[in-house]
């Protein structure tokens, strides 16, 4: 099993099949609009325009469960970031990555990758630890989506190489994409 056994609606809401990336090294984020990680949009966007012509693809999956930070709609997220980030990357309808109504790809996806663990020079790290240690003090043993902008490397056979969490450096990625492609 790989991301191509997955169909996904689109931000259109007309569903797709993701065995249409094949043969490219894709990152798939949840992403929110109203995040303190929002501004790596500006960042995704970049990469992606540096490596698109290499087969190189970012799959967006808005997402709302994390502190509200999505809370508009389909639409609403498009034309946000298009205005705000100028985003041409493909974008995708508003799911849900965890819990009972998780999305099915985003089960496989954590399957395949557990939480990788936070940055620990990154300025947001203190604030994201303390908030979910409080919510649950074992949230470092389970595989969920932690907050908004984690991402997955998949290679160009749609297996999962890597997870990053949100407070992971993009030079970093960049470089893990870079061994990819």
């Amino acid at each position: 099993m790989n991301i191509y056994d997955f169909k996904v609606k689109n931000i259109k809401e007309e569903e797709v099949s993701l065995d249409q990336y094949k043969g490219k090294v894709a990152l798939i984020i949840n992403s929110a609009t109203k995040c303190g990680f929002t501004p790596q949009y500006d960042e995704l966007q970049d990469l992606y325009e540096k490596y698109k012509e290499e087969n190189f693809i970012i799959l967006d999956f808005p997402c709302n469960q994390f502190g509200n930070q999505a809370p508009g709609s389909n639409e609403e997220i498009l034309s946000f970031c298009d205005a705000k980030f100028g985003i041409t990357f493909p974008m995708f309808s508003k799911i849900e990555v965890n819990g009972e109504n998780a999305h099915p790809l985003y089960k496989f996806l954590k399957s395949q990758k557990g939480f990788a663990g936070f940055d620990e020079g990154h300025e947001l790290t203190p604030v994201l630890k303390k908030m979910l240690s409080e919510a649950d003090p074992d949230y470092e043993k389970d595989s969920s989506i932690k907050w908004n902008f984690t991402k997955f490397l998949i290679d160009r056979d749609g297996n999962v190489v890597e997870r990053f969490e949100p407070t992971e450096a993009i030079f970093v990625i960049e470089n893990k994409i870079k061994e990819l492609i």
